[in-house]
C-alpha cells in the first residue's frame, strides 16, 4: 500500500493505442516491463496524460488491472478522477481489488473558495473509503484550481488517507518548501512527488521532493537524476538534466506534448505506436524532424538517446 515513505519515481503511464484506437495490450505489457527495466518505484494509470477521459470504464478497469498484475514489485497508483463520487467509489474499489497501491484524485475545475475545496477533498476521502490509500493532485496550470500551502496543510492535516502530493504547480518551487516548514511545525508528513514533464526536477529535489510522478519519455534519466540528487551529487545531477532539457522543454509544449511523448517512446521501442484516441493532437513532419534533432543532439551527451539518433 502507498504510503507517506513513497519516493523514486512513479512513471506516468501513457495509454498505447492502435492505430485505429484500440488498445494495444501487448504495449502495455513491454511499457511495464521497461518502466521495471529503468529502474521505476511505481508506475500511475489513468492520469491526464494517460487520456483517462477517452475511455471507458470497463476499459479503464481493465487497462489498470492489467498493469497491477504485470507491474511486480513496483507500485501503481491509478487516477479515479470523476465527475460524480459514484464513478469515482467504483473505480477505486475496483482497482484496490486488483491489488492497486492507491488512487489520485484531481480537483474539479468547478472548485472556487478555499472552503469548497477542503470540503470536497473531504467528500472524496469520504466516497473511496478510509482504507485507501490516496494522492492529492495540484495541478493548477491545467484544472484551473489555485490551493494555497495553508489549504493543502488542511486538507492533509482532516483526512489521514492522504499519503501523497503530486506537486505540479507553477512557480512551485516555494510551495514544497513551505509544505516542509509545515511538517517542522507539526503537520502530518506527505510524500511529495513532482509533475510538470520534470520540467523542475533538478532544484525540486533539493527544495524537498522525494521522487517524481511524471511521464517524460526517458524515465531512465529521471531514476538516473533522483538517485544522483539523493546522493548529494548536485552537479552530475544537474549536468544530467542541463542535457535533457531542450528535449523536456519541448515534451512540455500544451496540446502536443503527448503527441511528443508517445512518438519518442515508439522510437524508443517501449510502444508499438505513437496514436491517440481521438480527439488527439499529431505532430506534423516538422515536428518529427524537431524532436528526431533534438534526439541526435541528445545522444552526444546520454548513451540511452544514441541509437535513436537521426
Amino acid at each position: 500500500m502507498l504510503d507517506i515513505h513513497a519516493k523514486g519515481v512513479y512513471v506516468i503511464a501513457p495509454t498505447p493505442f492502435h492505430p485505429d484506437g484500440r488498445v494495444d495490450e501487448a504495449s502495455i505489457d513491454g511499457m511495464v516491463d521497461a518502466y521495471a527495466a529503468a529502474g521505476a518505484s511505481g508506475i500511475t494509470v489513468l492520469g491526464i496524460m494517460g487520456e483517462a477521459p477517452k475511455l471507458e470504464a470497463k476499459e479503464a478497469l481493465d487497462i489498470a488491472t492489467r498493469v497491477i498484475r504485470r507491474a511486480g514489485n513496483m507500485k501503481v497508483v491509478v487516477g479515479v478522477s470523476a465527475a460524480g463520487f459514484a464513478a469515482m467509489r467504483a473505480l477505486s474499489r475496483g482497482v484496490m481489488e486488483a491489488g492497486a497501491a492507491g488512487v489520485m484524485i484531481a480537483p474539479p475545475p468547478s472548485l472556487r473558495t478555499d472552503d469548497q475545496i477542503v470540503a470536497y477533498f473531504s467528500q472524496a476521502a469520504e466516497a473511496i473509503g478510509p482504507q485507501t490509500p490516496w494522492v492529492l493532485q495540484d495541478y493548477p496550470l491545467t484544472l484551473g484550481v489555485v490551493m494555497t500551502p495553508g489549504v493543502i496543510r488542511r486538507i492533509i492535516t482532516e483526512n489521514p488517507s492522504c499519503v501523497m502530493l503530486k506537486h505540479e504547480d507553477w512557480p512551485g518551487l516555494d510551495k514544497i518548501s513551505a509544505l516542509r516548514r509545515f511538517e517542522k511545525d507539526g503537520m502530518r508528513r506527505v510524500s511529495i512527488l513532482t509533475g510538470n514533464g520534470a520540467l523542475f526536477l533538478d532544484f525540486e529535489m533539493e527544495r524537498g521532493a522525494d521522487g517524481a510522478m511524471t511521464g517524460y519519455c526517458f524515465p531512465d534519466m529521471l531514476v538516473d537524476l533522483v538517485n544522483l540528487s539523493a546522493q548529494g551529487k548536485r552537479d552530475e545531477a544537474h549536468d544530467l538534466f542541463d542535457a535533457h532539457l531542450p528535449l523536456i522543454r519541448y515534451e512540455q509544449q500544451q496540446g502536443v506534448g503527448l503527441a511528443v511523448r508517445k512518438y519518442v517512446l515508439m522510437r524508443r521501442g517501449i510502444i508499438a505506436s505513437d496514436a491517440q484516441r481521438k480527439p488527439g493532437a499529431a505532430l506534423s513532419a516538422e515536428s518529427r524532424k524537431e524532436v528526431d534533432y533534438l534526439l541526435s543532439r541528445l545522444a552526444r551527451f546520454d548513451r540511452r538517446a544514441q541509437k535513436l539518433a537521426a
